[in-house]
């Protein structure tokens, strides 16, 4: 029998272990948010207690099991076009003042999940670009990062299931974008494939490798760090920004304390957030 309920001081300890590996901020009395994600994993490596199996994630002489429990903790389902705004700003605003610059335009998704974000953004490019032909003759380049890369080798196949599709994503996007895979599902075409680049990256951890960009989308995931942490990933965003650069957060997420490296820009619906000279 599998006994799937975490105790409480194993959940303290896997909490501060989980943020100090991860950022990530669980708070108290989640346990059953620990319980649904790892549960799986009794079978997979043959526990029966969910408390040894964490136990043994802390000690991290199994990069398999750990990083199976970091993918199982971090991985989150997300939806095509999220909060609609910030695609719209792409193409109404954004693309044609970055079409003006004449030059290769580089955007960064992090935190992808399953790949929508990413590939909404590209479908979005090819959309305006269908629009205004010879924009961005230099080329458009997306890098796409996540911390699970498990999640990442199923975003660069591109293959989604009725049910993914039927999250954010029109009629009319689903039949120019995709085709019919072997497997009975989707996958989005070639031409939106090749404009997205997939990377392993920890938000802890240094950006510098990425190179700078025109334009980042960070949405929906600093809502899970500490405040102190919160501030110094965008401390690294504004480092990774080209000047004038353009940050895009989650609906409900804020800069916080960072108002000295970015002004708002309320564009009605929606904002972003531009980095200050």
């Amino acid at each position: 029998m599998k006994v799937k309920e975490v105790s409480a001081p194993v959940y303290q300890r896997f909490s501060q272990f989980l943020e100090q590996q991860c950022g990530i901020v669980l708070g108290a009395n989640k346990q059953y948010l620990v319980r649904s994600r790892l549960s799986p994993l009794l079978y997979q490596y043959e526990f029966d207690r969910i408390d040894d199996l964490i136990e043994s994630i802390m000690l991290m002489t199994n990069r398999s099991m750990l990083q199976s429990a970091i993918d199982a903790m971090t991985t989150n389902e997300t939806l095509w076009f999220r909060d609609g705004y910030p695609f719209e700003l792409l193409k109404q605003k954004l693309l044609p003042a970055l079409a003006l610059k004449n030059k290769k335009i580089r955007i960064w998704s992090a935190a992808c999940s399953s790949g929508q974000e990413p590939y909404s953004i590209a479908m979005s490019v090819l959309e305006y670009q269908r629009q205004k032909p010879g924009a961005f003759a230099q080329g458009v380049e997306i890098v796409a990062t996540d911390l699970s890369s498990n999640m990442l080798s199923k975003c660069e196949a591109g293959v989604y299931d009725e049910l993914s599709l039927a999250r954010g994503l029109s009629a009319q996007r689903r039949e120019q974008f995709f085709t019919p895979h072997d497997s009975g599902m989707l996958q989005l075409n070639l031409q939106v494939r090749r404009m997205v680049s997939f990377r392993s990256l920890n938000l802890l951890h240094s950006y510098a490798g990425l190179g700078r960009f025109d334009l980042i989308f960070c949405r929906n995931v600093l809502i899970y760090f500490a405040p102190e942490i919160k501030q110094r990933i965008l401390q690294q965003i504004a480092a990774q920004l080209l000047p004038g650069g353009i940050l895009f957060l989650g609906a409900s997420e804020s800069i916080g304390r960072a108002t000295t490296l970015f002004s708002m820009e309320k564009c009605y619906p929606g904002l972003f957030y531009q980095l200050k000279p």
